[in-house]
C-alpha cells in the first residue's frame, strides 16, 4: 500500500510575510508624518487658546485696577510682568489681598506656552520666551518654536 503525502499547506510562506511587511512598512510611512503634523497643530491651538484667555484676562485686570498691567508697577513694562498678580486675590492697587473687597484670581494657573515650554514674558519674540507683552498695545502675543512672534 503506498502513502500519499497531503499537499494541503499549512502556514504562510517567507515571501508572502514579506510582502505583507512591506506594505505595512509603506502604510506606516506615509501615515507616521501626519500624525508628526497633527501634534503640532494642537500645540498651535492650545497656544491660540491660552492667548485668547490671557488677553481677555489682562483687559479684565486692568479694568479692575486703575488702567494698570498685572506688572510690578502697574506699567506696561514687560520687564516687570508678575503673573501673581494674575493668579491670587488682589486690591485695586495690584497688591495681594484677602478682603473682601479683592477681585481675582483671573488664571488658575500660570500659562506655559505649548510651543516653547516656557511663560516668560518679554518684550520681543526669542526662542527661550513664551509670551510677548506689546507696551503701545497692551496685547500679548505668542512665540513660535522658532523664536518668532505668533500671529494668532
Amino acid at each position: 500500500m503506498k502513502s500519499y503525502r497531503s499537499s494541503n499547506r499549512k502556514g504562510f510562506t517567507l515571501v508572502e510575510i514579506l510582502i505583507v511587511v512591506i506594505i505595512l512598512g509603506i502604510l506606516a510611512a506615509i501615515v507616521i508624518p501626519q500624525f508628526t503634523s497633527a501634534s503640532e497643530d494642537a500645540r498651535k491651538s492650545s497656544l491660540a487658546s491660552q492667548l485668547q484667555t490671557l488677553r481677555s484676562q489682562v483687559e479684565l485686570y486692568k479694568l479692575q485696577h486703575r488702567d494698570s498691567y498685572p506688572t510690578t508697577d502697574g506699567s506696561a513694562d514687560p520687564t516687570k510682568w508678575d503673573w501673581t498678580r494674575l493668579t491670587a486675590k488682589t486690591d485695586d492697587t495690584g497688591a495681594a489681598s484677602s478682603a473682601a473687597t479683592a477681585v481675582g484670581p483671573y488664571l488658575q494657573q500660570i500659562p506655559v506656552n505649548s510651543l516653547t515650554n516656557s511663560s516668560t514674558v518679554a518684550a520681543a519674540a526669542g526662542t527661550t520666551v513664551g509670551f510677548v507683552f506689546e507696551a503701545a498695545t497692551g496685547k500679548v502675543f505668542g512665540v513660535n518654536k522658532d523664536g518668532t512672534q505668533a500671529t494668532y
